[in-house]
């Protein structure tokens, strides 16, 4: 039996072994039940904090990459702002630039149109009062007039004068060449003049001279072929300014009055661009002449050299051949002396046998002989 005290009223009470494991029982599962829960608080309590304090970890690194995230969209929609606002300024002013430009432009097309229209006028004005010959004649003289104007300042160095060499049967109306400083001529216009009264009952039109022009073009070497014309004065196509007609006459141009001169600058100017690279083809002629003379010396050396070799090989061939008889020949001899030697050996060899037996022998009167010089 055991003994047991209750712990509020201080009485003793004795119980027996089995109730009293069993209350031990109870007690250490109810404690050990407490010690579980208290563990278990205590672990949960942990697992809380740890939790707690991972999500405020994260959620702090959440916001941090969410503020970095804001900062650049927000950087972003100002660097857009600004490049709108900078592309909006700048095609503002280029369309403010556009605009003053056109304003210029229109300016200028309307002066040179009125201009044009002087010049027509003046033109027109003019030929009503010239004759038919007059009229040819003072288009001459109109383009003569506007080069020497701008001769000495423009062009010094051309040659600018009437085509009077009608050998050939024809001649155009005047002749442009240009040279540079060393004589060397890099442009060439064959110009002719054509106009005729507005009250003329049979009209010509530009393409009727074009054949013509090609030809004094070509027999007098020049480069260019440009027609000056105030035929098919209502023509669209040829009032347009300068006309190339190159796909009926390789380099022909048909222009009026008022781009005679532009037509020569711009002609001059393309030919002055092209010079520095006709010098240097002409520079990589001559190279390819001399290298073409080198090449031939070369070529001229070499076939002298084969000829000499092969006359010199054909001799060497002969010398070869006479030396190849000559070993023959020695070899020969050679062979001979070696037979030579070889019978002189046998002989020597029986020379040195011979003795009077032998010479005696089957020659009983010889042996007689030599047997009585014995005994005497």
């Amino acid at each position: 039996m055991s003994e047991i005290k209750c712990p509020n009223c201080g009485k003793t009470f004795k119980i027996d072994e089995n109730s009293y494991a069993d209350i031990v029982r109870q007690v250490r599962d109810s404690e050990y039940s407490k010690d579980i829960e208290a563990k278990v608080h205590d672990a949960t309590e942990v697992l809380h904090a740890k939790a707690a304090a991972e999500y405020l970890k994260l959620k702090n690194e959440k916001e941090t990459e969410i503020a970095k995230l804001e900062a650049k969209i927000s950087s972003f929609e100002t660097e857009k702002k600004l490049a709108v606002s900078e592309a909006s300024s700048k095609l503002e002013k280029e369309l403010a630039e556009e605009k003053m430009k056109n304003s210029n432009e229109r300016e200028k097309y309307k002066n040179a149109l009125e201009l044009k229209e002087e010049q027509i006028s003046q033109l027109k004005d003019f030929k009503a009062k010239q004759s038919t010959k007059m009229v040819g004649e003072s288009l001459e003289q109109f383009c003569h007039d506007e080069f020497d104007k701008i001769r000495a300042a423009a062009f010094p160095n051309a040659y600018f004068e009437k085509d009077n060499d009608a050998k050939t049967g024809s001649k155009g109306d005047f002749i442009f060449k240009e040279s540079d400083e060393n004589g060397v001529e890099f442009i060439s216009i064959m110009f002719e003049m054509k106009n005729e009264m507005d009250t003329t009952a049979t009209k010509h039109k530009n393409e009727d001279f074009f054949k013509e022009l090609d030809k004094d073009r070509n027999e007098k070497g020049c480069e260019y072929a440009v027609l000056v014309s105030l035929l098919e004065s209502d023509s669209e196509f040829y009032n347009t300014g300068i006309v190339d007609v190159s796909h009926r006459y390789p380099k022909m141009y048909v222009i009026r009055p008022q781009f005679f001169i532009p037509m020569i600058t711009l002609l001059r100017n393309s030919a002055m661009n092209a010079l520095s690279a006709k010098r240097e083809l002409a520079l990589v002629r001559e190279q390819n002449i001399d290298i073409t003379h080198f090449e031939e010396n070369i070529e001229a050396f070499k076939e002298g050299f084969a000829r000499n070799y092969q006359l010199a090989s054909k001799k060497f061939q002969s010398a070869i051949e006479e030396i190849d008889k000559t070993i023959d020949h020695l070899q020969k001899t050679k062979e001979a002396l070696l037979s030579s030697e070889n019978n002189l050996r046998l002989a020597n060899n029986k020379a040195e046998d011979l003795t009077i037996k032998r010479l005696t022998r089957g020659n009983p009167t010889m042996q007689e002989k030599f047997d009585k010089l014995k005994k005497d």
